[in-house]
């Protein structure tokens, strides 16, 4: 007797065996029990989640004559034993991505006038549906708006934005989800018991994450796995399906966490030596970088991981901020993309750790230095107030002074005056301290002004150029971003300093040597005035 594949042997047979698509099953089988089928139908969704199965149900229970509509498929009857043998000629699989041209449907159109020859009903059911020309689907639209009584069309297609809607409104539409891996494991388990394997349910985890919420590849992992003869152990899965780097990239995030970019050289090196893919080690890297960030966020509950790599996430987690984490995950994810162009397929890899390791050094670096400084103004008079004492709400009054010879607007906290002593090399020299003080704040400020060029200082305002004016207004849409930027510079470098945008483009250059334009400020209580000079000339 020929073997038969797992996917195909454990296919499910009735309604009760189908897991995952309640919300379809539930439809179709009430649409059966009160007889109000429609004519067409087209089932969507991802690979391996039961599209062509739950559609040869369907075209079993509509031939079915069992006299309760309820029980429909009943296995029992001539018809279901004719189907089940392969004798039945009145369900008609066809695949449109082999049968794509509009000669092929129009022969689909002469036969489908002809009578069922043992059912009651002729199924016609097209996989791949999206494959068909467009002159193929025009001379479908008719028949399929209007089949004879005795047919029906069951359509079934994994890319459901190629189907013209022309096709969609003539059909009742079915979407078909991917499986959780709770329910992807379930069946995993059945199987394995029904089939004797011995099995550690951690591989069949792996497995089903592997699967990527496709149940038939799932089964068919397994059915790879099973082959080897030996217990299907969480070792032997990781080996086979080349995901043995897991522990691999545990080792590396700790090596990044203790800057020993060397060692984590080697572990790369190892894991690749040792056949890993580069790009399903990318993979891995950022799935557990995920990981990370959700334990991080608190939401690692949600997650099905081994207690060895929770314990392993929470505590690599309490030694990362989430920037840092969110850096990561954008190095090694372009990591996995530039590994498919890569001449040397580990070059990616090396120059991801690297960069990831950079930017960790960096912001160590940073991060007392901004520490001390903060606790030593602190220590003082403290210069920046807390986001919450900043508000939209408040008057413009109590938070700057602006409107400076209609061209800039210099933003500064009530109450202080800019220091004209401070440089623009003194503000360059803590520019990073102040965006790493503004991150534990604000990302979303940190990230803004990253583009920022600091064009100069003119007596105690720092003017930023940016080269997009959408940039300059989503900074300038929220007062308190401008007041922020000025508190935390003010903060860092212990001296007042306003801050003033400006575009910087062709159409409007911005001169640094011109007269500055806080000449005549802070002598009315925080006003800054107009110079009247200048505007004469």
């Amino acid at each position: 007797m020929a073997l038969q594949a797992l996917y195909r042997k454990y296919r499910p047979n009735d309604w009760e065996e189908v897991v995952g698509q309640d919300h379809v099953i539930r439809v179709l089988k009430n649409a059966i029990k009160s007889d109000r089928l429609s004519h067409a139908y087209l089932f969507s969704g991802p690979r391996g989640t039961g599209k062509t199965t739950v559609a040869r149900l369907l075209a079993r229970a509509v031939n079915c004559t069992d006299p309760d509509l309820g029980e429909r498929p009943c296995d029992r009857c001539d018809i279901c034993e004719s189907i089940k043998n392969g004798r039945f000629l009145d369900i008609i699989e066809i695949d449109a991505a082999s049968n794509t041209s509009v000669d092929d449907i129009r022969e689909l159109r002469d036969k489908i006038n002809f009578s069922p020859s043992l059912g009651r009903m002729k199924v016609y059911i097209i996989d791949e549906v999206h494959m068909l020309s467009t002159a193929a689907f025009n001379a479908l639209l008719k028949t399929l708006e209007e089949p004879p009584a005795h047919a029906m069309f069951i359509l079934a297609t994994t890319e459901l934005q190629k189907i013209p809607a022309t096709v969609l409104s003539r059909c009742q539409h079915h979407e078909f989800r991917r499986f959780p891996v709770r329910e992807i494991v379930g069946r995993l388990t059945e199987i394995s018991n029904e089939e004797n394997f011995i099995f550690e349910p951690e591989a069949l985890t792996l497995i089903a994450r592997q699967s990527t919420g496709a149940m038939r590849d799932a089964v068919t992992i397994l059915d790879q796995i099973s082959s080897t003869g030996e217990p299907i152990t969480l070792k032997n899965t990781q080996t086979i399906l080349g995901t043995a780097a897991n522990l691999a990239v545990i080792q590396m995030i700790d090596a990044l966490l203790d800057r020993q970019l060397k060692d984590g050289m080697d572990i790369i090196h190892k894991a690749l030596d040792g056949g890993t893919d580069a790009r399903q080690f990318a993979r891995q890297t950022v799935e557990y970088l995920r990981l990370l960030m959700m334990s991080k966020l608190g939401s690692l509950e949600d997650e099905d991981v081994t207690e060895e790599t929770r314990a392993a996430l929470n505590q690599q987690a309490a030694r990362l901020t989430i920037d840092r984490i969110l850096e990561w995950i954008r190095i090694f994810n372009q990591a996995e993309v530039n590994s498919r162009l890569a001449w040397y397929p580990g070059l990616s890899l090396e120059l991801a750790i690297t960069e990831a390791a950079a930017e960790t050094s960096r912001a160590t670096a940073v991060e007392p230095e901004i520490a001390v400084r903060v606790a030593e103004k602190k220590i003082a008079k403290p210069a920046m107030s807390s986001m919450e004492e900043i508000d939209d709400a408040d008057d413009d009054d109590d938070l700057l002074d602006k409107q400076i010879r209609g061209r800039y607007q210099v933003y500064i906290r009530k109450g202080q005056t800019p220091d004209p002593s401070v440089t623009k090399a003194e503000i360059e020299k803590v520019w990073e301290e102040v965006i790493q003080l503004i991150k534990q704040h604000d990302v979303i400020l940190a990230a803004s002004l990253k583009p920022a060029k600091l064009m100069g200082v003119r007596n105690g305002v720092l003017i930023l150029g940016f080269l997009r004016e959408t940039l300059k207004n989503r900074m300038e849409s929220k007062r308190k971003n401008m007041v922020w930027t000025s508190a935390a510079i003010s903060s860092v470098l212990g001296k007042p300093v306003g801050v003033s945008l400006v575009i910087i483009n062709d159409h409007n250059p911005v001169n640094m040597d011109e007269k500055p334009v806080v000449d005549a400020a802070v002598q009315l209580g925080g006003k800054l005035v107009e110079d009247k000079e200048k505007r004469k000339k």
